[in-house]
């Protein structure tokens, strides 16, 4: 049987709009998710109850590693994945179904709770199928260029598996957020590698902005090696001094790696400064987190983590989203302030979120700031964002296809 191309399955693709590429549904659902999670996690922190006995620490971490950060992944990954292999299975029914799993995984959670079994079921169900469809098509295609994307969501449907089984091991609970966060912050760096000098290259030469980003070359790999070994040291040594040093090291590598790569000099592009915000966020909150383990009096464990999370996965997704959603709509890649304010709310959530364990009694007055911007940048993605994802595409402007 001769497999469809992707081009193919696009164009011929006659249902709903929001269904015809799978980047789509996800960004719409992750923005929707997360502008109202997190503010209902900080409600229940804040007033020391719970949300119909759910809303949990384990609900809130479980749902932003598992549910929020996979789903931008997942539809970022349909887009790059076909431009790897040139075929995926990306519209229409197949997409309906992969799309209800995920959001079936939600609601089971926060009706049913994270430890019933039939929920556990369906939400540990979401990323084996992705992970398998994702290697399926790679294989298919004799690409081995690209597997770390496979890896990465074969491990994260791994950890979240591990989280689910905590009751039953509690060290696997801690163990699997680290595994988690240690993957999403791999699959920044080593694709964040790639995307940032690249489309910082494009716009400097387009306007003639001077000096290009640095190469690729030995520096590059060895940061991206250090980064690796550090993140699977922290896995399994997580408060070993060595380990500390490890990641701080890798921070300062990937640090020059961003200094390499000029983003200085694209200051007047949102699309493009935003993304070297976001790969700070990942040095910054590596670097923290090695500063956490060896000097804990100096900087709070909870502070590091969310750099990692609030910072380096909250910047840089919705760098992703907003870029891809033009992009693969047919807009021309251009921002107004609406999404440059987007981009600072996201920013400053972040940083507040940071820096509260820092401020004392007055941390949950700082938190509940946070999760309000958080909430408004996402929200605001949601407004300005959702209806180019739920409409047909608009009239091709300039070269499409970025994601690689």
């Amino acid at each position: 049987m001769t497999m469809r191309t992707t081009a193919q399955i696009v164009r011929e693709y006659r249902g709903p709009a929001l269904f015809s590429f799978g980047f789509r549904p996800f960004f719409l659902l992750a923005g929707i998710f997360s502008a109202l999670a997190v503010p209902l996690w900080i409600t229940a922190l804040v007033s020391g109850g719970t949300f119909a006995g759910t809303a949990t620490r384990d609900w809130h971490v479980h749902e932003m590693l598992f549910g929020y950060a996979p789903a931008v992944a997942v539809g970022y990954l349909m887009i790059a994945g076909a431009n790897w292999t040139g075929h995926y299975p990306v519209a229409g029914r197949p997409l309906m179904l992969l799309t209800g799993l995920w959001f079936a995984g939600r609601a089971a959670i926060l009706v049913a709770g994270m430890d019933n079994l039939v929920a556990a079921s369906l939400d540990a169900a979401f990323l084996p199928v992705f992970a398998g469809t994702l290697w399926r098509e790679q294989i298919a295609a004799r690409n081995g260029r690209n597997l770390v994307p496979c890896i990465v969501v074969t491990l994260l449907g791994a950890a979240n598996l591990g989280f689910h089984l905590r009751g039953l091991h509690p060290v696997a609970g801690a163990a699997s957020e680290r595994a988690a966060i240690g993957a999403i912050m791999l699959l920044i760096a080593i694709m964040g590698g790639r995307l940032v000098p690249s489309f910082t290259r494009n716009w400097i030469a387009h306007h003639k902005g001077g000096s290009e980003p640095a190469p690729y070359d030995r520096l590059d790999a060895g940061a991206a090696i250090l980064t690796a070994l550090s993140l699977a040291a922290w896995l399994v040594l997580p408060t070993e001094p060595l380990t500390g040093v490890l990641l701080g090291l890798s921070g300062l590598g990937l640090l020059f790696r961003l200094c390499r790569w000029r983003g200085w000099a694209a200051w007047r592009e949102p699309l493009v400064w935003v993304l070297h915000l976001g790969y700070l966020w990942l040095g910054c909150g590596l670097l923290l987190l090695g500063f956490a383990i060896c000097a804990p009096q100096m900087i709070p464990f909870s502070s590091a983590i969310h750099a990692l999370t609030s910072g380096a996965i909250g910047v840089m997704t919705l760098a992703m989203m907003t870029r891809t959603t033009l992009s693969h709509t047919g807009r021309p890649r251009r921002v107004g302030r609406a999404t440059v304010s987007i981009y600072l709310l996201v920013n400053a959530a972040a940083l507040l979120r940071v820096l509260a364990p820092m401020l004392g009694n007055a941390q949950f007055y700082i938190l509940a700031v946070s999760a309000a911007l958080w909430s408004g940048a996402f929200g605001l993605f949601v407004l300005v964002y959702g209806p180019m994802l739920a409409a047909h595409r608009a009239a091709s402007v300039g070269r499409q296809g970025e994601a690689k």
